[in-house]
């Protein structure tokens, strides 16, 4: 069902928080800079909520949106009835990233080989939490960034990739 790696970007405080509102509860202009450099001519897979919340497919992305709702549409996306579908729509797709929110993460982050995660370096309020068990990968790079002005909070960004069994 793989033919290339399924990496999930994640961007999370250490208490699982990923969202309030139907969107990211900080200002990060440099983690925002660095998805879209590292997505960049890829495949984005996310759901309908996150799509919603974003408003528009990316530019210079193929993006496969997944939604139970027959009737849903958007000019420039591909639509996935399931999580499983959308890895099947993208398996000859060279990079591929599960970019949210929390239900597609939870179905997905199983089928990744990598996860990207930003570790929002904040205690902040959310509605939308993500718990995962990084116990099954090992750590193959680790930047940490200061708060900035373009920053609202210090990061941690870190490659993470699944154990061989």
């Amino acid at each position: 069902m793989n033919d290339f790696p399924l990496v999930a970007m994640v961007a999370m405080t250490p208490s699982g928080v990923i969202g309030k509102d139907g969107d990211m509860p900080w200002r990060l202009s440099s983690d925002l800079q660095r998805f879209k450099r590292l997505t960049m001519g890829g495949t984005l897979i996310m759901g309908r909520k996150t799509f919603d919340s974003i408003g528009r497919p990316l530019p210079g992305r193929k993006t496969i949106v997944v939604t139970r709702n027959q009737d849903w549409g958007f000019k420039g996306v591909v639509i996935a009835e399931s999580p499983e579908h959308a890895i099947r729509l993208s398996a000859t797709d060279p990079k591929r990233f599960v970019v949210g929110g929390a239900e597609i993460y939870r179905q997905l982050i199983p089928f990744c080989s990598e996860i990207w995660l930003t570790r929002v370096l904040a205690s902040v309020a959310g509605d939308t939490f993500l718990t995962i068990d990084l116990g099954e990968f090992e750590e193959i790079e680790h930047t940490t960034l200061p708060a900035s002005q373009k920053d609202d909070f210090a990061t941690e960004f870190v490659k993470l990739r699944r154990k061989k069994s």
